[in-house]
């Protein structure tokens, strides 16, 4: 058993991260740390949660206990620098669910989040947790787990079998990508009220959202040189996350031969579902799934692949990496789907 800190409780992130390490059934004890919302307590922030989670107050970030095992870190971009480190330092394991960690390069980093790094050494010794991608073994010794972003996470495990196995015949690729509202956080935004987006879609960050570069690197890590392109719309919907790659092969490839790829990929994988036709949002909307369909057409291979954004994309796959550093069933206390 393992005690567990939720370093920014309050978010959707946060949210979702009370009640899976609640009924987790290896995770003995939590704490709730927030800013802001210091002082309440989970069912007055979440009144929902009463009779289901227990009712924690919410403590300061500015008082975290070093005495637990592991830390979840759901904050804003730049705020994990403040708390990583010294958690680190005092030997304990750390899960940053937000993008301080993920990109290789403080160049990079600087460029696309418009901040210095501070812990830059952590930039080499993290683990970038695509959790479903990686073997058991990656786990071993490893203190800080990058916990991909939700973008990255629908686009890379619907791309990385085909990239690592026929890097040297793609000519380009496209994903074309969607999300809910939640991806934006919980800070309110007129852009993204309901008046706004209701029977509404539209583009944003077109050729400069964050998440390329990291989505870049990991496919670069497999084999993957040629030219992508990424362009990211919002959905009127609160969650989930849509994605649609459109590969262009320098020539044809038989089409069993890359659906096999995928099959060996994940086969006796727990969280991706190879879908026999388009999956739809709502297929794993609450859940830690990634569903997957491949479509082979002469040198056209289209791929399009769902998940939840706040789960897959954030807090159950925080979760699934927290097992996986354990050693333990990557299942456990994510099999459930949310009402």
């Amino acid at each position: 058993m393992i005690s567990v800190g939720i370093i920014g409780g309050s978010g959707y992130t946060g949210k979702k991260l009370i009640r899976l390490c609640n009924s987790h059934p290896k995770i003995s004890t939590y704490k709730v740390y927030g800013a802001s919302s210091a002082g309440e307590t989970v069912y007055s922030l979440f009144p929902e949660y009463a009779g289901v989670t227990e009712n924690k107050t919410i403590e300061s970030v500015n008082n975290i206990d070093l005495n637990l095992d592991v830390y979840f870190i759901a904050l804003p971009h730049g705020e994990a620098l403040k708390f990583a480190p010294q958690l680190l330092e005092n030997g304990k394991k750390v899960i940053d669910l937000g993008g301080d960690y993920r990109l290789d390069s403080e160049e990079l980093y600087s460029k696309w989040y418009k901040l210095q790094h501070t812990s830059v050494d952590l930039l080499k010794s993290k683990l970038y947790g695509l959790a479903d991608f990686l073997p058991q073994e990656a786990y071993k010794n490893v203190n800080l787990v990058a916990n991909p972003g939700c973008y990255p996470t629908a686009t890379l495990l619907s791309l990385l079998p085909l990239a690592s196995n026929f890097s040297e015949k793609i000519l380009t690729v496209s994903t074309i990508a969607y999300s809910g509202t939640s991806g934006a956080g919980k800070s309110p935004k007129t852009e993204n009220l309901l008046s706004e987006m209701f029977g509404n879609a539209k583009a944003y960050n077109v050729n400069k959202h964050r998440h390329q570069p990291e989505i870049l690197q990991c496919l670069n890590k497999n084999g993957f040189d040629s030219p992508f392109s990424f362009t990211t719309h919002l959905l009127p919907v609160a969650v989930g996350i849509h994605a649609t790659s459109s590969v262009h092969l320098k020539e044809s490839v038989n089409a069993e031969k890359i659906l096999d790829v995928y099959k060996a990929a994940y086969d006796g994988s727990k969280f991706v579902r190879l879908r026999e036709v388009p999956p739809q949002l709502n297929w794993v909307t609450g859940t830690n799934f990634c569903d997957i369909n491949v479509s082979v057409e002469g040198t056209t291979v289209i791929i399009t692949s769902v998940i939840d954004n706040l789960v897959k994309g954030a807090a159950g796959q925080a979760v699934q990496n927290l097992n996986k550093l354990y050693g333990w069933d990557e299942e456990l206390g994510l099999k459930c789907k949310e009402a």
